[in-house]
């Protein structure tokens, strides 16, 4: 069975749990691990980040706060920043502002994934065989908050393509083409044509490259000193 809640309904989402944000968490933690990161801490709040910092004072802080660069982290939530950055063998300490959020939320999961179009075929392939093989369900919970009553966004769409290819769908491509086209077309990525430094407009083909990760992200709820937290490491396919 695959069911669908919204980031509302996070604590309702159980069995496999498929996280998603496109824009921009989850395309900047399939960009960390494919530069080599050893793995991600993934928080709520700038707090909880600072607090697993002091815990693990080499670790990377990322993310941001209303798109915004946090003062003191290492980097920004873009995608394009964290390809160019030099993450190796590093720990990474994520907070934003939907999907950090939706997967510490996620706490009836028996297993969480993160996904973005980066990485839809391979958390599709993993998540299938998984619920499988323990008899368990699957939820897609995309992050993204609407941006109107009627109008698609980027993480409903990856959603949509995510559950063509559970069920082996033939038209999966052609969901995530048209879907991609729509965003074009809705202007969702103005804000990133506009040479604004947080808001880089190489982060547009970085979002959109689907597939171009072989990878699942694998997250297991933790907590350390009343701090819950999602640690994730990749799993390759």
């Amino acid at each position: 069975m695959i069911r669908r809640v919204d980031q509302t309904g996070a604590a309702q989402a159980d069995g496999v749990v498929i996280v998603i944000d496109v824009i921009r968490a989850f395309t900047v933690a399939g960009y960390a691990f494919e530069g080599g990161a050893k793995k991600l801490w993934l928080v709520r709040t700038v707090e909880e980040a600072r607090a697993l910092h002091k815990r693990q004072s080499d670790a990377l802080l990322i993310g941001e706060v209303r798109g915004r660069l946090i003062p003191g982290f290492d980097l920004n939530n873009s995608p394009a920043q964290m390809a160019a950055a030099d993450v190796h063998g590093r720990l990474l300490i994520q907070r934003t502002g939907a999907g950090t959020q939706g997967a510490v939320n996620a706490t009836n999961a028996t297993h969480i994934l993160l996904c973005a179009l980066t990485n839809a075929s391979a958390t599709a392939q993993y998540a299938g065989e998984l619920a499988a093989s323990i008899g368990e369900s699957i939820t897609l919970l995309p992050t993204a908050t609407p941006h109107g009553n009627t109008e698609q966004n980027e993480d409903d769409i990856c959603a949509d393509y995510v559950e063509a290819l559970l069920q082996g769908q033939d038209g999966a491509s052609d969901i995530v083409k048209r879907g991609i086209d729509h965003l074009h077309n809705c202007g969702r990525f103005e804000r990133h044509q506009a040479g604004d430094s947080d808001f880089p407009s190489e982060d547009i083909p970085a979002l959109l490259s689907v597939n171009c990760f072989n990878f699942a992200m694998i997250g297991r709820q933790q907590e350390w000193q009343g701090v819950r937290y999602v640690e994730v490491k990749r799993v390759d396919m």
